[in-house]
């Protein structure tokens, strides 16, 4: 038998939940996507072609999907969340026998209309499915190992098919963000520990299954002067390009080792080095400080929600957002290896700037509904 959901806030009109969206946030990821746009542009040796202008058409389209997500009934998204994280699986696992890539990893799926690449919806779904799962627990519940059985599968599913497509990236930040989730949610430190020791135990193990350009990629981490022409090449020409950069940078559509090619994946994943040789230390700390906003702005538009699926929801999509962050500029500066995580709003790709911009408007729909409650038994006695 289905139940109503408690809710203490009356039934917006649509004129009311217009108002009530944050239009800061839309403000501050349309100045961050016009930073892409002007760097893709760069990228295009001065041309809209190939990449500036298709960024733009997907951020048009994108941007109308948040505000569309935004506007949405918060209880549908908690009602439908699980059979949407099951249709991102099941695209996942399609991966395996209908996808194309490049470099030996399937990533994409042809859908007719659009190429997506379903691990980029997928850590929004894993979100969405978490806070879901959670928002009822108490610390009773979050003390039994039985009942984290379910969430671990929801996270060890996509996290295992990543891994064989070869992407570690993508399996790393579906493992952290729903890490992330876990504790948000108040699992206990203590299981945190065991899962780790778990994991450093199956380190050894797990590095003869890796391919050998993988393990490359951690030895060049390592020491990226071992092989500088080869596995080498691209982080010591972006540390070369970011030191190049200086305080103030070389001037738009000036910089040496992008113009010249000696800069590789330009416009995806390096496109953070590129800005900062032409706009140096100062347009890079600029970038971060719209990070910084947006960051600040999913806190408090999710500490702000009266019910736990809202609150979980909102920080999972904020940490998401985060990692792509962190984990980008870390590979770019040498702090991390060199992975295949783009830098949001920034770098080209169609389907990471929707999940991005979906996963917005999750986060816009909390700050919406943020006075909607959810019973603790949800939709079922």
């Amino acid at each position: 038998m289905f139940e109503p959901i408690d809710s203490a806030e009356s039934e917006l009109s649509f004129f009311e939940k217009l108002w009530q969206i944050n239009w800061v946030v839309v403000l501050l990821l349309c100045a961050t996507a016009g930073v892409g746009f002007a760097m893709l542009y760069s990228a295009g040796n001065g041309s809209f072609d190939p990449w500036a202008s298709r960024q733009i058409v997907r951020f048009g389209i994108g941007i109308t999907m948040m505000l569309v997500i935004a506007l949405v009934d918060l209880k549908f998204w908690f009602r439908y969340a699980y059979a949407i994280y099951l249709v991102a699986l099941l695209l996942l696992a399609a991966v395996e026998f209908a996808g194309f890539g490049a470099m030996g990893a399937q990533r994409w799926i042809n859908l007719g209309v659009i190429q997506l690449q379903p691990a980029e919806v997928m850590k929004i779904t894993l979100v969405l499915a978490l806070a879901r799962y959670f928002h009822a627990a108490n610390m009773i519940d979050l003390g039994r190992i039985l009942y984290l059985i379910f969430p671990v599968l929801l996270v060890a599913g996509p996290t295992v098919l990543m891994i064989r497509q070869p992407d570690l990236g993508t399996a790393v930040m579906l493992a952290a963000a729903g890490g992330a989730v876990f504790f948000l949610a108040g699992v206990r430190l203590w299981m945190f520990g065991v899962a780790l020791a778990a994991l450093l135990a199956v380190v050894p193990v797990a590095w003869h299954f890796l391919h050998g350009y993988q393990k490359k990629r951690i030895l060049t981490f390592l020491d990226p002067g071992s092989d500088p022409l080869g596995a080498g090449y691209h982080i010591l020409q972006s540390k070369i390009a970011l030191g190049s950069g200086a305080l103030f940078g070389k001037g738009f559509l000036q910089g040496t080792q992008s113009r010249l090619n000696f800069l590789p994946e330009k416009q995806t994943d390096f496109i953070f080095t590129m800005l900062a040789e032409e706009f140096g230390l100062a347009g890079g700390l600029g970038l971060l400080g719209l990070y910084f906003l947006l960051l600040a702005y999913g806190v408090g538009i999710s500490l702000r929600a009266r019910c736990q699926f809202a609150r979980l929801l909102g920080m999972g999509v904020t940490v998401t957002f985060f990692l792509y962050l962190f984990i980008n500029i870390g590979m770019v500066m040498g702090l991390l290896p060199v992975v295949g995580v783009p830098l949001p709003m920034i770098s080209y790709g169609g389907t990471a700037m929707l999940a991005v911009l979906i996963g917005f408007g999750l986060l816009l729909c909390v700050g919406v509904h943020r006075d909607t409650r959810i019973g603790r038994r949800g939709l079922t006695e």
